[in-house]
């Protein structure tokens, strides 16, 4: 009944990621479809000339879809955040299985067919397009069929990139930890995908039947999907060529409010149009994706572009760090608005009753327990500057094993179920209350000030000078109660971002 109330109140964006979702699936199937045949005809009838294309193909798959994302995003060209670069990695994972039963379908026809072609006085040409494709028909829809159903699939995980999809509802329920966010995505993609696997099995089997007959039934199919795409990626494009204003985010929920905060501020003091594309990956990813011009502002944290972004050693001076940071960034074209008024640092945690049991109040009351903790850490904090290393030499912390990478949405409730004994979360959470966890006082000062401040392009706000004065109006207003408050409503409370930023900002209006 939960998931079904979802769907409901959000029907309108249902309808929308459903919709970009199967354009992003049709489009490079499609595509898939028409460089895939002719290289399984050339892998059937010349192996040699084949052999590469299609070990290149083997070798595509054996990629990780995640990581082909992060290969490709900063490519010029095919390269960039949204649809561009995700129906490109989704054309290269649907190829290997249509060239590999086209080439399958080709040779396993019988040599006395073809014999009998050439005998008849039948061309090469003749042959293949009278004899051979006819008859390889239902291996290769076979190939179509499962090409569109790992489409389907690797979709969802093209939200992380800004393509939209129905990925973009299984994102957000991670970062908010909520199953029913999760399903509203998850179902949708699944019934898609039986779908489809569906009309093609029909279509397969029909095939053998009868070939002959069922020949204008597949045309007729393809060409009323190669319509329904052309009109998907037409919309697309004009959608795309409107001059909205594109407000980024990182993908957890802090960052999910801010961007909606942005939006909804653009949208309430100008005339400007807003395109979203919130819950992207982490920090790299919006800061090249700021770069490229694919959005034109998100939310960063002093001390994240300082230690992570622009790999300057700690500072604990949050005015240095500050200065510095809005320096860098004006010498790439960017412009660091004033910080929003609150401040999201590391926030080492552990449970309230091992704090309590233990007397633990600081980090170096932790340190002083040597080889009990199993910590579980974000990628990111494993791996920057300011992370888990510096950490660990600060304050000569030694942990029962390494630490564990898992998501930083993931880690609060891996805390709560014993999983592990610590995690560096966010200050501001509202999964601390929700848990009841308790933060660790950093007493050796070793995380560098990280003030929230709106990073914006330059030319953007030439092109536009009413956003200064609309995004100031957020500048010094949002205290980290606030935050925490806002946090703890869309991760506790299972309420929707956009509902919670719109409800603050009525608040300061």
């Amino acid at each position: 009944m939960t998931l079904l109330q979802f769907w409901r109140s959000h029907a309108a964006e249902l309808g929308s990621l459903f919709a970009q979702h199967v354009m992003l699936v049709g489009v490079s199937t499609l595509t898939a479809i028409a460089a895939g045949i002719p290289i399984g005809v050339l892998a059937a009838r010349r192996p040699r000339a084949g052999a590469p294309i299609v070990w290149l193909a083997n070798v595509v798959q054996t990629i990780p879809s995640l990581a082909m994302f992060g290969f490709l995003l900063p490519l010029p060209l095919v390269g960039g955040l949204g649809a561009r670069v995700a129906v490109l990695v989704l054309i290269l994972y649907a190829l290997l299985p249509i060239v590999r039963t086209t080439t399958a379908g080709l040779r396993s026809v019988d040599p006395v067919l073809v014999e009998a072609g050439t005998a008849m006085g039948m061309t090469e040409w003749q042959i293949l397009r009278e004899v051979q494709l006819p008859l390889a028909l239902p291996s290769i829809v076979a190939g179509i069929r499962v090409a569109a159903v790992i489409g389907v699939g690797t979709a969802t995980i093209a939200a992380a990139v800004g393509a939209g999809g129905l990925g973009e509802y299984i994102f957000r329920g991670l970062s908010m930890v909520d199953p029913t966010v999760i399903l509203a995505g998850a179902v949708p993609a699944a019934v898609l995908a039986l779908a489809v696997d569906g009309i093609l099995t029909l279509v397969e089997r029909r095939l053998r039947r009868r070939r002959r007959a069922s020949r204008p039934l597949l045309a007729g199919t393809l060409l009323v999907t190669v319509l329904l795409a052309g009109a998907a990626v037409a919309a697309y494009a004009f959608r795309g060529a409107t001059g909205a204003v594109r407000v980024g985010s990182k993908n957890f929920t802090e960052q999910i409010i801010l961007g909606e905060l942005l939006a909804q501020t653009i949208e309430s003091r100008t005339s400007l149009p807003v395109e979203r594309r919130l819950n992207l990956g982490g920090t790299f990813i919006c800061d090249r994706a700021l770069r490229s011009g694919d959005i034109d502002m998100y939310v960063e944290y002093s001390g994240t572009a300082h230690s992570a972004i622009f790999r300057e050693a700690p500072d604990a001076d949050g005015g240095r760090v500050l200065a510095k940071v809005r320096q860098r960034y004006a010498d790439a074209g960017l412009t660091l608005l004033d910080p929003l008024g609150f401040e999201n640092t590391f926030a080492m945690l552990v449970r309230g009753e091992d704090a309590q049991r233990l007397a633990l109040r600081t980090l170096s009351d932790l340190a002083a327990h040597p080889g009990r903790w199993r910590a579980g850490f974000g990628y990111e904090f494993l791996a920057r500057a300011d992370g888990y290393p510096g950490l660990a030499r600060a304050y000569g912390l030694r942990l029962a094993a390494p630490p564990t990478a898992m998501d930083l949405s993931l880690t609060y409730r891996a805390l709560a179920e014993r999983q592990v004994d610590l995690i560096a979360g966010d200050a501001t959470s509202g999964l601390i209350q929700a848990y009841g966890l308790t933060m660790l006082d950093d007493d050796r000062r070793y995380f560098p000030p990280y003030d929230a401040a709106i990073v914006v392009r330059s030319t953007t706000l030439l092109a536009h000078p009413v956003l200064r004065s609309a995004l100031a109006h957020l500048s010094g207003r949002i205290t980290v109660g606030d935050m925490r408050r806002m946090n703890h409503a869309v991760d506790a409370e299972h309420r929707d971002a956009a509902d919670v930023a719109r409800e603050f900002l009525g608040m300061i209006d």
